[in-house]
């Protein structure tokens, strides 16, 4: 008897971020005392004015179906906000938007991977990433990033990852899981591999662009080398940058035919995004962007705070990452340590396994995102609660026994 279930389902695994998220969130209700950190969620409400537009436009009777990849007024939005912040120049058939940043990485990996197609996915990595290709059948080709080269990509890997099937590469700056961005040279020496092989496209998922610290300055590759903007699909949303997560919006930008490629998969799953949605995100993108700079200070008050307290941890050790809103610290000092109930730390998953059931912290283990051992905190929380649970991590560090493993 065949199963029910497709065979496709078998090449993929749920969503280890949310699998936390959705545990922390039981442990909650069963009531436990648990800090999450799991999810890549910012605890700012949306802005008034955003939340204003969208009440005005459901007022205003803009709660039917819209155009399947986003309303003209959101195009237009998308196209000033690329020019404002990057100087790349989009027409509207160069737009694409969806039910969410997710939405938009997997049309296009859908719209563009046939049978074999290689997709060379930097590790670590968002989760989502590996699986989205597998369901697409490409190959996910992944090219670990060690920590001594700041968890980036070389010029000099990239180049080795190429074959005559590559198709695409995917590139997150800043990063989730590692907050890791890369400089303007940094970037302009993957652009100058890339330029080399034309056969190659680029999905830079930006959607972390506007949460960087410490005067770093943000770019994205078809600004960097403009000879690759017709091979470059610039993905981004509304999501994390403007407290959005909720309201499920995402676009991109990049070649006419890709997008309508993308418009044409659109069609026959979702159909439009949420119009109130899209009302909303015009005013997010088309209006005073200061408040910004404030949720920036925060975060990066919060990043300090939490890099300083992990690295006065026994056994962890974390670097300072330019963006995003995540933590990704080795926890190589405490494999091989034996917890007080006698059981042997042996990976990262152990490690945040005994976090969660011995100190109350919710947080997702490296080999996740494919980098062990190590394991991602968000501090898109507040200060309190991150306080709380950086102390829970030491005192739980502490009182493991033993030597760490050679190995780790």
């Amino acid at each position: 008897m065949s199963s029910l279930v497709a065979s496709r389902l078998k090449r993929i695994k749920p969503s280890p971020t949310i699998a936390v998220t959705t545990r922390a969130a039981e442990l909650k209700a069963a009531g436990k005392d648990v800090i999450g950190l799991g999810a890549g969620e910012p605890d700012f409400n949306t802005p008034d004015f955003v939340i204003e537009a969208a009440h005005a436009a459901a007022k205003a009777g803009q709660t039917k179906y819209t155009a399947v990849d986003g309303t003209p007024a959101l195009k237009d939005a998308i196209i000033a906000k690329f020019k404002r912040d990057s100087g790349l120049e989009y027409d509207r058939a160069n737009i694409t938007v969806g039910s969410g940043g997710k939405q938009v990485l997997y049309n296009a990996l859908m719209a563009t991977v046939n049978d074999g197609d290689e997709v060379i996915i930097p590790a670590p990595y968002w989760v989502s990433y590996p699986d989205m290709t597998l369901l697409a059948e490409g190959t996910p080709v992944i090219v670990e990033c060690s920590e001594q080269n700041g968890f980036k990509l070389t010029a000099e890997q990239l180049e080795n990852a190429i074959t005559p099937k590559t198709k695409w590469l995917i590139l997150n700056s800043p990063s989730n899981p590692t907050g890791a961005a890369y400089s303007f040279e940094e970037m302009k020496a993957l652009t100058d591999v890339l330029v080399k092989y034309p056969h190659v496209y680029v999905m830079s998922d930006d959607i972390y662009e506007h949460l960087v610290y410490d005067g770093f300055k943000f770019c994205t590759p078809a600004q960097v080398e403009p000879r690759l903007f017709d091979r470059v699909l610039t993905c981004n949303g509304a999501s994390k940058a403007y407290a959005m997560t909720g309201w499920r919006i995402g676009y991109a930008a990049g070649p006419k035919e890709i997008i309508k490629a993308i418009a044409k998969i659109q069609s026959q799953s979702t159909s439009n995004p949420c119009s109130i949605s899209q009302a909303a995100t015009v005013a997010a993108l088309n209006g005073d962007q200061s408040f910004l700079k404030d949720w920036c200070a925060t975060y990066k008050a919060r990043r300090d705070m939490v890099v300083g307290m992990l690295n006065a941890a026994e056994g962890i050790s974390c670097q300072t990452p330019e963006g995003a809103f995540y933590v990704y610290p080795s926890c190589a000092g405490c494999i091989g340590k034996t917890t007080p109930e006698g059981k042997e730390i042996k990976t990262d998953e152990d490690f945040v396994t005994y976090l969660l059931e011995s100190a109350g912290v919710a947080a997702v283990h490296g080999e996740a995102f494919g980098l062990s051992p190590y394991f991602r905190i968000s501090y898109a929380t507040s200060t309190e609660a991150l306080t709380e649970a950086c102390a829970r991590i030491q005192k739980a560090c502490a009182v493991l026994k033993g030597s760490a493993s050679a190995a780790a």
